[in-house]
């Protein structure tokens, strides 16, 4: 029965990393394409569906503060251990951000799928707040990083403005908050207004997941595979078993803490590829790293699944 629900779980969302992927071998997309799809993803169609799915949700219960708590200090704690790392193994200023970014940023768009397969919407509103409250502090974390290992010279100031401003303007944190409001006051969406955001919701996950798998290349994986083996291990190995810890001390239990496992045992973000390039960080190593931990992903994602 286990192995059945992570088949019926994870399977679709790897198969649709391999389409992704076969798609661009084949020719049928490009990096015209899927930079276009990402933006569409990341700007318009997954804030609105995480609107409203956690929008439509009741918060009768109130908000579990123990599970919020338990996802901020895990992350907190691995970012700390990945700082620790960077001056361990001599990791160069270069490569000391994409490195940092890799070992705790998350893949939402895989985590949306993997919840909503095995837990259904309620598990995605227990998923909603996790990112609220984590996307934040990761944020913060990974620009602060880059800038302070950046050989780049600021402006005085620039570098909070930059932290500030990728936090506010992120486009997953204002739809998780405005869904938040709006299901704490109203709760439940007309008829006519479910439809609407049900069709828009549609095309986001398989449209992410296809346009993750065409993004992911293995040119760079072997030059950089000893620190991307380090990165996954941190991110899929430490990050879980430290958020398994923290949820046994904050007595999280239930569905909270079947959502939060299957949020730490995620791949790392397509993004830090992204950011690495804005803020002249190592992309070769930031790209390994998302190739690499995805690939382990399945069996992290795997392992918690049976649990």
């Amino acid at each position: 029965m286990n192995v059945l629900i992570v088949l019926e779980s994870l399977f679709p969302v790897f198969i649709l990393l391999v389409v992704g992927k076969l798609l661009r071998l084949r020719g049928l997309t490009n990096e015209f394409f899927l930079q276009t799809v990402d933006r569409l993803i990341y700007y318009f169609f997954f804030p609105v569906m995480l609107f409203w799915k956690i929008g439509g949700t009741s918060f009768d219960a109130g908000i579990d503060w123990a599970f919020c708590l338990a996802c901020l200090l895990t992350v907190v704690t691995i970012f700390v251990l990945s700082t620790l790392a960077i001056w361990a193994l001599r990791i160069s200023p270069f490569q000391a951000g994409s490195f940092s970014q890799s070992c705790y940023r998350f893949n939402t768009y895989i985590g949306v799928a993997v919840v909503l397969n095995s837990l259904g919407v309620e598990g995605l509103r227990y998923f909603g707040l996790a990112i609220s409250f984590s996307i934040p502090v990761v944020n913060f974390f990974a620009v602060s990083l880059l800038l302070w290992f950046s050989e780049k010279e600021y402006e005085p100031g620039k570098r909070w403005t930059m932290t500030i401003r990728a936090i506010v303007s992120n486009p997953l944190i204002l739809a998780c908050c405005a869904g938040l409001t709006y299901a704490s006051l109203v709760g439940n969406f007309p008829v006519f207004l479910d439809n609407a955001f049900a069709l828009i919701g549609m095309p986001a996950l398989p449209l992410a997941l296809i346009s993750i798998g065409g993004s992911l290349t293995f040119s760079g994986s072997r030059a950089h595979l000893k620190l991307s083996l380090v990165a996954s291990a941190c991110k899929l190995v430490i990050l879980p078993a430290t958020g398994y810890l923290m949820f046994i001390l904050l007595g999280v239990v239930g569905l909270p803490f079947k959502v939060g496992m299957i949020f730490f045992a995620l791949p790392t973000s397509t993004a830090i590829y992204v950011l690495s390039s804005q803020m002249c960080s190592d992309t070769e190593l930031a790209s390994a790293a998302i190739v690499v931990s995805t690939l382990f992903s399945f069996a992290s994602l795997s392992l918690v699944l049976l649990m």
